[in-house]
């Protein structure tokens, strides 16, 4: 991916021109946030999430107030993680992009 933005990555200007042609709206979160969701799911589910995957919840968790009262589900994917991050995330720390 190109370019850095909060920590992180920036996404692909034409992915992110087909989604939002469909998408009700779009969120970024940073890295941090990320990780922490992904700590966050592995530590109340047991399942295991690649960072990418945690982003859904990541958004979520950001929007809390937002959902507060509301039914909502987000789709996780992915458990791809290799070693060294997740031993970061793990950690409580945020691995490097």
């Amino acid at each position: 991916m190109q370019g850095q933005h909060h920590r992180g990555r920036e996404p692909d200007g034409d992915a992110v021109a087909i989604i939002a042609r469909g998408a009700a709206r779009l969120a970024t979160v940073p890295d941090d946030e990320t990780a922490a969701a992904m700590r966050l799911m592995l530590g109340a589910t047991h399942n295991l999430t690649e960072l990418a995957g945690a982003l859904n919840l990541a958004v979520l968790m950001r929007a809390r107030d937002l959902q507060r009262g509301r039914r909502v589900g987000v789709v996780l994917s992915g458990g791809n993680v290799d070693a060294s991050a997740l031993a970061e995330v793990l950690a409580g720390r945020t691995p490097a992009p």
